[in-house]
């Protein structure tokens, strides 16, 4: 569910220094929601301010990073699965200042995250952005990404959206003996203390489940398959006026996400002519509907393979559901739950869920992931 966390506008860049204006709201935002706590807001913010007047940049307390980061979870407009965001389990990764340390760090999240299948939400947040020093971040959109291999007749083996990544990455010294269309792209890690470099994930960390169909066994013969844990790394998590460019996050997958977008987009796999051939469906006219019986057969596939596998998935009718109980709970708190439309919806039955049939606020709020600069080639 993660892929559909929202993007909000980053603002101007301070080279690092931290807003102080937002920090103070960030502050008051938390000890009025964390009442517990040992510092006094009075006393907290005295100290924030005078850290930021000496040095640019303050540091948040571990209680103030793991409130900023749920809350920036549930702020994030395109998920439709935030009813979970009090219960993302935040990893603090500030400490970690070389490339080995950093992919050791990632490496666990990942362990921690797939946890035997049982997919759990886990952030990982590393050195901040701060006046003159750049905090680290990594190419690689997800940590887990197929390759994209560019073909002399200009189509791309594996997935598309990952062929630049591909290419940078060959440029790094990565090769590949027999290149597939699910080749498990290795991290980039990219800080300010040393050039870029690669490091594999290593293969038991890189949970996978082969797609099958419960009734068509021509889609199975397919090969396809997905790693299990989506784990967004190109998104920076802005809490209290300072940004974090690598913060790592996941959720699990809602079935749709690959089924309905990373298998069957234009521009990823395009594989809904395959399934429709595997399913024996008419293609040479759109009045069959074969795009959406091989859409819906595909994501029965999906659904079915990871149950199967028991990796932890969800499906649209049940998540959205389960996000109208989230917008009832925060407006029952006296929060604004901003929404986008258009990813809220589901792109399979939209009609039919519960989610179509009402407006959202569509307000900037923060603590909030929000889009990188393009750090990728």
């Amino acid at each position: 569910m993660t892929q559909h966390l929202g993007p909000i506008p980053v603002p101007p860049q301070t080279g690092g220094a931290a807003d102080r204006a937002e920090a103070e709201e960030f502050l008051r935002q938390f000890h009025t929601e964390q009442p517990a706590r040992t510092v006094a807001l009075t006393k907290r913010l005295e100290q924030v301010r005078a850290s930021i007047d000496r040095t640019g940049t303050y540091r948040h307390t571990t209680a103030e990073l793991a409130f900023g980061a749920r809350v920036a979870w549930r702020n994030s407009s395109r998920c439709i699965g935030r009813l979970y965001w009090n219960s993302l389990h935040v990893l603090d990764r500030r400490d970690a200042t070389t490339p080995e340390e950093i992919h050791r760090h990632l490496c666990e999240h990942l362990r921690q995250a797939t946890n035997g299948g049982r997919i759990r939400p886990v952030i990982s947040v590393f050195a901040p952005d701060s006046p003159g020093r750049p905090g680290p971040r990594v190419w690689n959109e997800q940590l887990v990404r197929y390759a994209g291999h560019r073909r002399a007749d200009g189509t791309v083996l594996g997935d598309p959206r990952n062929a630049d990544l591909t290419d940078a990455v060959r440029g790094l010294g990565w090769q590949v003996r027999e290149p597939g269309r699910f080749d498990v792209l290795p991290l980039v890690v990219d800080t300010p203390d040393d050039k870029p470099q690669l490091f594999e994930l290593p293969r038991d960390l890189v949970l996978e489940v082969p797609i099958s169909h419960p009734d068509c066994p021509r889609i199975t013969e397919l090969g396809l398959r997905w790693h299990a844990v989506p784990a967004i790394a190109t998104m920076r998590l802005r809490v209290g006026g300072i940004n974090y460019p690598l913060a790592p996050f996941n959720g699990w997958y809602m079935g749709t996400e690959i089924g309905a977008r990373n298998l069957v987009d234009e521009d990823r796999y395009a594989l809904l002519p395959d399934v429709a051939a595997c399913l024996g469906l008419d293609t040479g006219d759109e009045a069959t509907l074969w795009r959406d019986r091989a859409l819906v057969e595909l994501n029965v596939a999906v659904l079915h393979s990871f149950r199967a596998a028991g990796v932890r998935i969800s499906d649209h009718h049940t998540e959205s559901r389960r996000f109208l109980t989230h917008l009832a709970r925060e407006e029952r708190e006296g929060r604004r739950v901003p929404a986008d439309w258009s990813w809220i919806v589901p792109p399979v039955s939209g009609g039919i869920t519960p989610v179509f049939h009402r407006y959202y606020d569509e307000a900037e709020q923060r603590p909030a992931f929000c889009p990188a600069a393009d750090d990728r080639p």
